[in-house]
């Protein structure tokens, strides 16, 4: 008789950003499929999500990947249901409107590796500051990189586990790195950035490092914030090669700044000031290959004809990307032309 670890991850309550939590269930001759794993339930009294007198809240797996890091693992992926099964009102995955996946996604997630023994992200002094960024771009050398190794860890844990992590590289603040995860499917992309974030969260620990999620960790300073850049695209975007087409979704987007900054992360006025490559957070603008607009159009898309995708700017480091992808999803389908593209 066989036993597997399967590692159930969940979204707590905590406001305004939410938290991993995980614990560990032991399952007797586990075939590894997502249909196999129970329905679990956990203590909502300790997250946030449910008060001392009726605590039970339910976790119901929705993705699972191996577990490279420990053996007969699986990771497993869940959203929280309340007791009488209807989704939890912290569960963001649920308001997904893409349920035939014509949604892609492509998320950009920045992170601050963070020495605990100072307060400040790993490589500055433990008083003052490093040289001004810039030079820690992409770059390469113990001057300028640091905490490569967990960055690498990080990667090849990923790729063994089957999330599809498009490429890393540092950034342009000592201790700042990035990744990038793609995904076809709203859900799915949300599922692989948080699997991924568990999984950099746990790396870390090894090494005594934690992860600074939030989007200007340094304050006010001329250090750039983090954010988690949205790269989408449906049918619509991807085939229409239309100037006009694409002018109206990202117009579209317009109406709605309030409703996009209330799921694009806490303390987005830190970060989204005009400055580091961004527009205010109360204003809305887009353009070719303007890293300081709201919305991005590639020069790829550009260049293919306008058929390709968009960069919504606005999303910062700590943002649920369940929340995120569906807020874009409900703007993209205000489009008229969205509606007629598809026969809807």
């Amino acid at each position: 008789m066989s036993k597997s670890k399967l590692e159930y991850i969940w979204l707590d309550g905590y406001k305004p950003t939410q938290s991993l939590r995980s614990k560990t269930k032991i399952v007797k001759d586990f075939d590894g499929t997502l249909e196999s794993c129970p329905v679990w339930c956990f203590d909502g009294s300790s997250t946030e999500q449910a008060p001392g007198g009726s605590s039970d809240c339910l976790l119901q797996p929705v993705a699972i990947f191996p577990d490279p890091a420990r053996s007969e693992a699986f990771l497993v992926m869940c959203e929280v249901l309340s007791p009488d099964g209807t989704p939890h009102p912290t569960n963001g995955r649920a308001t997904i409107d893409d349920d035939d996946n014509d949604f892609w996604f492509g998320f950009e997630q920045e992170y601050f590796l963070w020495d605990t023994s100072i307060d400040k992200p790993l490589g500055f002094p433990e008083v003052g500051f490093p040289a001004p960024q810039g030079q820690y771009y992409c770059s390469v050398g113990a001057k300028n990189a640091f905490g490569r190794e967990i960055v690498e860890e990080h990667l090849d844990i990923c790729l063994e586990a089957g999330i599809n992590v498009e490429g890393i590289n540092s950034e342009v603040a000592t201790g700042q790195w990035e990744f990038q995860i793609f995904a076809k499917g709203a859900k799915s992309a949300g599922d692989q950035v948080w699997v991924a974030r568990y999984l950099l969260e746990r790396t870390a620990e090894k090494y005594g490092i934690a992860i600074n999620w939030h989007c200007k960790p340094l304050g006010d300073t001329d250090w750039n914030g983090s954010g988690m850049h949205a790269n989408f695209s449906n049918d619509l975007l991807r085939n229409c090669g239309s100037k006009d087409v694409y002018d109206t979704v990202c117009q579209a987007f317009a109406p709605y700044v309030k409703e996009h900054m209330e799921v694009y992360g806490a303390d987005n006025h830190m970060r989204l000031t005009g400055k580091h490559e961004t527009q205010s957070m109360d204003k809305f603008s887009y353009g070719v290959s303007d890293r300081g607009a709201s919305i991005r159009i590639p020069i790829a898309t550009v260049e293919n004809d306008w058929k390709g995708w968009l960069e919504d700017r606005r999303p910062n480091s700590a943002a649920d990307p369940y929340k995120v992808a569906s807020r874009i999803i409900k703007t993209v389908k205000t489009v008229p032309e969205f509606a007629t593209v598809n026969g809807r």
